[in-house]
């Protein structure tokens, strides 16, 4: 029984080490095709701004805010959160903001509730899932958080319950 087990290791054992290298290979491959779309997205947004600025008025229903102010921060979200996705900087916080924005996406406009939006929101649920996997895991190895964190360590560190707790804070000592 022993010799089967050794042997299934020693051919598991590669296989698990390709995989392992090619978990941050997949996650930058996949933070550059949802980069891509959702900056795609923003490129006609500012090629046509006065349709844009229509388009959330009346169709883009987001929530809580001006229609115009809603297409400028959409925007630039649009800019800037895939960005930092394709760099790997800001990590987890991020793509969670990425996530969220993809959520915002998905209840602000109504089409994609209707049977002819299906597609749409079929694929919003999938980069939603894709953002998600990214966000439980981080940017991978190819990021400059893990440049970041290889050069000057983690700042924070899960203590005692589960509680993160900062690594490099300042002792404080106590007064007289």
């Amino acid at each position: 029984m022993k010799k089967h087990i050794e042997i299934s290791a020693k051919i598991i054992k590669p296989i698990l080490f390709l995989l392992d290298n090619f978990k941050s290979l997949g996650d930058l491959i996949v933070r550059f095709w949802i980069a891509n779309i959702f900056f795609q997205s923003g490129l006609s947004k500012i090629t046509s701004w006065d349709t844009t600025v229509v388009l959330f008025k009346y169709d883009y229903h987001v929530p809580f805010m001006q229609p115009e102010t809603a297409a400028y921060l959409g925007t630039a979200a649009e800019f800037i959160l895939p960005l930092l996705l394709v760099l790997g900087l800001g990590g987890r916080l991020a793509i969670f903001a990425f996530f969220v924005y993809n959520v915002i996406c998905v209840v602000s406009f109504n089409f994609l509730w209707t049977p002819a939006g299906s597609a749409g929101l079929t694929d919003h649920m999938n980069w939603g899932l894709l953002l998600m996997l990214l966000m439980f895991h981080g940017s991978g190895k190819y990021s400059l958080d893990y440049l970041i964190h290889k050069k000057y360590g983690y700042f924070f560190k899960l203590g005692k319950n589960n509680e993160y707790k900062w690594d490099n804070a300042p002792k404080s000592t106590p007064k007289n």
